[in-house]
């Protein structure tokens, strides 16, 4: 027999029962917490779109840390006194609210302290020291997911930003990356990424669940290696698209030097990694990137003014005047590319790659991204992996 309304009513004295107390904890799990390292461009962007979900999901805190780099205005205010005041970052995104529920926290172990879930986005260069600074203060169950584009090369050959992470902090690290230009993500238009995971399918989703909105659409694949790689060597792509831009070669030169750069990712990728995937080149973070980073984005325009320049303005010129704090990365990822080249033999056989990194440091002209003479592949990629002849 069904129960009467009287019965579902608890009585008035229970309130404070041993019995209300333990049903008030079955029902109230442990809520997932997020703190964004980076407060950029895009780390403000990916807060924004965190924090519309955290309010949503009830699996999440509401509020989303957001650790910033402290930094002085023009008018004397500190940036995250001001990120907090006007919800809003007036340096890296400006005219865009964050949402009440993000905070700006400038010291980087308070940010994530009670953080379960760490959401890596700084530039790749700074990642190494910020590492070194949470060692032993994070959470033991804390995951992380890294936006960074870029690796780092040591004596023992090229270390990707996830495996950094892994590695210094002793956590699981996927990756997000895609065609992701954050500007026009902030005022809400169209577009798509990738999640990147090695083992943990419902981790991945996680990361989905708190990324994905009406128009930020997010998928998983099981390649972190291949997505990380698609959205570090775009950069580099970018850059000579951006030359082939300053010197107004036109459309056909750029897209071959698009699809010269997209064969050059897959072989150096599935060289370093044999268990990169040949679909991944087919999501979010593979060819839709690469296209979208050589038509607009930060490093195809620092190289169009470049070689409008003829290469007599340093790159760091000119991402100090055009970038407002800003930091490039494709011209530092190129560089990283080449000592790996370099240290491997295998300069001859990615000229596109090679190429780049000369006109970045003046050894070549700008002109130059389109004289070098293809070669003849000396290796093939036979079942998923590369081999040499």
């Amino acid at each position: 027999m069904a129960p009467t309304v009287e019965s579902q009513q608890p009585p008035l004295e229970a309130e404070n029962t041993t019995t209300t107390t333990r049903f008030e904890n079955e029902v109230s799990p442990i809520k997932s917490k997020v703190t964004v390292v980076g407060s950029g461009n895009w780390g403000s962007v990916a807060a924004k779109l965190i924090a519309s979900n955290t309010r949503k999901l009830s699996s999440f805190n509401d509020e989303v840390r957001m650790w910033v780099f402290e930094e002085t205005l023009p008018t004397g205010e500190k940036l995250s006194e001001v990120i907090n005041r006007t919800n809003e970052n007036v340096k890296y995104l400006p005219g865009i609210k964050l949402g009440e529920n993000v905070v700006a926290d400038p010291d980087l172990e308070n940010a994530v302290r009670d953080a379960n879930m760490l959401v890596f986005v700084t530039p790749h260069q700074f990642m190494e020291g910020i590492c070194r600074k949470l060692v032993g203060k994070i959470r033991e169950d804390a995951e992380a997911i890294s936006l960074i584009k870029g690796m780092e090369v040591k004596r023992e050959g090229p270390c990707m930003i996830s495996t950094l992470i892994s590695e210094q902090l002793g956590i699981n690290c996927c990756v997000l990356m895609g065609a992701n230009i954050a500007n026009e993500i902030a005022v809400e238009k169209f577009s798509e990424a990738t999640v990147g995971y090695r083992k943990h399918k419902e981790i991945a989703e996680k990361w989905v669940h708190l990324f994905n909105t009406s128009y930020f659409m997010v998928s998983a694949v099981q390649d972190v290696e291949g997505v990380e790689l698609c959205g570090t060597l775009k950069n580099v792509v970018a850059i000579a698209a951006g030359f082939v831009d300053g010197l107004e070669m036109g459309n056909n030169t750029k897209a071959a030097i698009m699809r010269i750069g997209l064969r050059e990712m897959k072989a150096f990728s599935k060289l370093l990694f044999p268990s990169v995937k040949d679909t991944t080149y087919f999501e979010s973070c593979g060819i839709a990137d690469l296209i979208t980073t050589c038509l607009g984005g930060r490093n195809r325009k620092c190289a169009e003014a470049f070689a409008r320049n003829g290469g007599k303005r340093s790159f760091d010129e000119l991402e100090a005047e055009m970038l407002q704090g800003q930091k490039l990365q494709g011209v530092s990822t190129a560089k990283e590319v080449y000592e790996v080249l370099s240290h491997r033999g295998w300069l001859e056989l990615f000229p596109l790659f090679s190429t780049v990194h000369e006109i970045c440091i003046g050894h070549l002209p700008p002109s130059a991204i389109v004289e070098y003479s293809e070669h003849t592949p000396k290796f093939s990629l036979v079942g998923g992996s590369a081999q040499f002849f």
